[in-house]
């Protein structure tokens, strides 16, 4: 199984920095392990825009998958309440 690139765009890596340490390092952890499976059990295909969103608690994941360059870019994270703004 081939192992996918991840890039943290520059708005993302400012939104996790903002969050607490605890939050942050269970998300780093799950961001991580997008290398190995991209598509995990619970992803899910954004509506209206590219890209899926991945759930850990309160918080979401979103990013973009490009294939045939094995690459998983993180567009935002946060709190369910305020990341689709």
């Amino acid at each position: 199984m081939p192992v996918y690139k991840i890039f943290i765009t520059s708005t993302a890596q400012h939104q996790l920095d903002k969050l607490p340490e605890n939050v942050s390092m269970i998300l780093i952890e799950t961001i991580s392990k997008l290398s190995n499976n991209p598509r995990p059990f619970g992803c899910k295909k954004l509506k209206g825009r590219n890209g899926y969103r991945i759930r850990k608690g309160d918080f979401r994941i979103i990013y973009e998958i490009t294939d045939r360059i094995l690459l998983v870019e993180i567009i935002a994270v946060g709190h369910r309440k305020n990341i689709y703004e």
